[in-house]
């Protein structure tokens, strides 16, 4: 009797099996948790960066960056994503939202509308269309993210339209949105926002991005227009060797109504070296000129003019886990750092990091 039981459980398993192969949940659901310490020889009071640093910001003590949590649907004609965070990165990134908006990563559905192209249509809140970088670290070649990146959206809400090509070489995507990385739009402001996004893989290895904005993050009463260009190269020059470059510059009117414009910019390049399946080494350098302060305000004679540089070690022991080390300076034209808290123009600090993906 025992032997038929254990018999019926094995061909009940394998039959089981087979039907989960055939038909496969279109529900799916992952996790992540990214656990850091940073370092930071400035040892401010508050243990905080500079404000226009959101991810790893927390400096002297264990903190989570970030935590989330994602349900995924996806079948032929439908998908949907639903993600909820906590940590640091959405205490500082999300401050501008409202209650439990704070905490959600993501909520979009999306159709497809065409049987015979690759054309979608998607909204809710979404991942930003602008940049390479974001806030799930493991998908980034450094520990922490750049100047340009923490201070362009990470997010945005509204409806976009993309399409693939057959070749897969081109993707083309238009975007009505609420705002400058915002899920309410700002009140008092009825202008409505727009995006674009360009990507062309010529070959295996090589993907070019040009994506934009245009928009106004004040009241109608203070209208100023913004225009924003975000410029990237992704490039695998070797087997084990990959490189970024990037550039964003962005101008917003000096006052409504206004010829006049307020200019910043951001060149980026960052290099990988792989030379293990195990081990990844990065390098980092970076610049950022926002003079009229028009997205990080300083209070200074000569705004916002600061470069970077970094190095990080990576070690992904197992598929799922990476830890992470990472040294990185940033010197300004004037003194909009601290140091025991005494103004100065530099800011070193050393951040490690745990993460985890389910």
């Amino acid at each position: 009797m025992k032997k038929i039981i254990v018999s019926a459980l094995i061909v009940f398993g394998f039959t089981t099996i087979d039907a989960q192969e055939v038909s496969k949940s279109p529900v799916t659901f992952s996790g992540y948790v990214d656990v850091y310490y940073s370092y930071d020889f400035g040892k401010q009071d508050n243990h905080t960066k500079p404000g226009f640093i959101y991810n790893y910001n927390k400096s002297n003590e264990v903190n989570v960056n970030l935590g989330m949590g994602k349900v995924n649907y996806t079948k032929e004609n439908v998908r949907g994503n639903f993600a909820l965070m906590a940590g640091t990165y959405p205490q500082y990134n999300m401050a501008a939202e409202l209650g439990l908006l704070k905490n959600v990563y993501e909520a979009n559905v999306g159709v497809r509308i065409s049987k015979d192209h690759n054309l979608w249509v998607d909204a809710g809140v979404m991942p930003s269309h602008i940049g390479f970088e974001s806030a799930i670290g493991k998908d980034c070649m450094t520990l922490t993210r750049s100047i340009p990146a923490e201070n362009s959206p990470y997010y945005e809400t509204g409806i976009k339209i993309g399409y693939t090509s057959a070749s897969e070489k081109w993707y083309l995507a238009a975007m009505y949105l609420n705002g400058w990385q915002r899920i309410q739009k700002i009140e008092g402001n009825q202008t409505p926002a727009f995006g674009t996004q360009i990507t062309y893989k010529p070959i295996s290895g090589v993907a070019m991005n040009w994506s934009t904005y245009v928009g106004n993050e004040q009241p109608d009463i203070d209208k100023k227009w913004r225009y924003f260009n975000d410029f990237y190269g992704q490039f695998k020059v070797a087997e084990k060797i990959n490189i970024i470059t990037g550039f964003d510059i962005g101008a917003q009117q000096s006052t409504k109504g206004s010829s006049n414009y307020d200019v910043w910019y951001s060149p980026i390049v960052i290099a990988q070296y792989k030379p293990t399946s195990k081990i990844q080494l990065a390098a980092r350098g970076e610049y950022c000129q926002d003079a009229k302060g028009v997205i990080i305000g300083t209070g200074t004679p000569n705004g916002f003019k600061t470069y970077g540089f970094s190095a990080n070690f990576d070690y992904l022991p197992v598929d799922n886990v990476i830890f992470r080390v990472e040294a990185r300076t940033l010197n300004s034209k004037d003194a909009i750092f601290l140091k025991d808290n005494n103004p100065t123009d530099s800011n070193v600090f050393v951040t490690t990091s745990l993460a985890v993906s389910i």
